[in-house]
C-alpha cells in the first residue's frame, strides 16, 4: 500500500458526516512532530487501514496529554492541558482510545478519570494482537526467518500497567527467534527517557542508562531491537549508535516489524 493511500479522517471530519469511529488514535507529541516516531505512525495507520478499522484522529485539537510537565513535578501544566483534551474528548464523546505511545497510554488510562476523562484506552500492540485474533489482518513472518529479536519493556507499558505479553505475542508471529534480556518484565530496566528525562541532559554519573540498556540488548546478539514506545526507541537508537552497530542492528516498533510482516 502507497503512503498516498493511507487514510486519516480526523474527528471533525467524521462528525459532519455523521460518523461514529471504531475507536480515536491518540497519535501523542512524539507521533506527531518526531521525525523517526512519524513512521511508526504510519506503520499503525497502515495496518488499521488494512484491517478496516474505522478511526479517526484529533488532528490539531489534540494537545500534550501533560504526562511530560506531570513527570517534572509541574502538576499546575498537567491538569490545564489535560483538561483542554477531556473538554474535546467529552466533546466528541470518545469512547475508546488507542495510541503508539504508553506515556500518552498510561496518562490518558490512570491520570484522566480524576479529572472527568474516562474512556478505554489500549495499547497499540494489544489494539494489533486483537485485530490478529480477529483475522482482520494476515501476518507473513517468511522475511524474519533465522532473525533474532529482543523486545525492550517501556516502564510505561509493562511496570506501570502489567502489560508483557501483548507485544511478545505479536513478536512471535514473525517467524523469528525472540530473546530477552538479562532485565526484562517486571525486572526491566529503564532506556532512561521517562520520568520527563526525555527532554534534558542527564545527570553526572559512570554511564548513560540508554548506554547501559543497549549493552544489554546488544549481548543477546540481536538483528532487532524491537520497542513499543517512540521515547524507547529514540534512546535505544542513540545507544546503537553510540556502540557503532546502526549498520547491523536496526531498532524498530513492534507496529513497523508487524506492517512489514504484512507487506503493508
Amino acid at each position: 500500500m502507497s503512503e498516498k493511500a493511507l487514510k486519516v479522517p480526523t474527528m471533525a471530519e467524521m462528525l459532519a458526516t455523521g460518523e461514529v469511529p471504531e475507536v480515536l488514535f491518540w497519535v501523542g507529541c512524539a507521533g506527531s512532530f518526531d521525525d523517526r516516531a512519524k513512521k511508526i505512525t504510519k506503520a499503525f495507520v497502515k495496518i488499521l487501514n488494512e484491517a478496516n478499522v474505522s478511526f479517526a484522529v484529533l488532528g490539531t485539537e489534540e494537545g500534550c496529554t501533560g504526562d511530560p510537565a506531570k513527570r517534572a513535578g509541574n502538576e499546575f501544566l498537567f491538569q490545564m492541558q489535560a483538561m483542554m483534551n477531556i473538554q474535546v474528548l467529552n466533546g466528541y464523546e470518545v469512547k475508546k482510545i488507542v495510541t503508539a505511545c504508553p506515556h500518552c497510554f498510561n496518562t490518558l488510562k490512570n491520570e484522566y478519570p480524576s479529572l472527568g476523562g474516562n474512556y478505554e484506552v489500549v495499547h497499540h500492540t494489544q489494539f494489533i494482537k486483537g485485530l490478529l485474533a480477529n483475522g482482520r489482518i494476515r501476518v507473513e513472518g517468511g522475511q524474519f526467518k533465522g532473525k533474532r529479536i529482543v523486545f525492550h519493556d517501556p516502564c510505561y507499558l509493562g511496570r506501570a500497567n502489567g502489560e508483557y505479553e501483548a507485544p511478545r505475542e505479536l513478536l512471535s508471529k514473525l517467524d523469528a527467534e525472540l530473546s530477552e534480556m538479562r532485565r526484562c518484565k517486571t525486572k526491566g530496566l529503564c532506556c532512561g527517557a521517562g520520568g520527563a528525562q526525555m527532554f534534558k541532559e542527564a545527570e553526572k554519573g559512570n554511564k548513560e542508562v540508554n548506554i547501559e540498556r543497549t549493552e544489554e540488548a546488544l549481548e543477546t546478539k540481536p538483528d532487532f531491537i524491537a520497542t513499543g514506545c517512540p521515547f524507547c526507541n529514540t534512546m535505544m537508537t542513540d545507544g546503537v549508535k553510540n556502540q557503532n552497530r546502526e549498520d547491523s542492528v536496526k531498532v524498530m516498533d513492534v507496529a513497523e516489524l508487524i506492517a512489514q510482516a504484512a507487506d503493508l
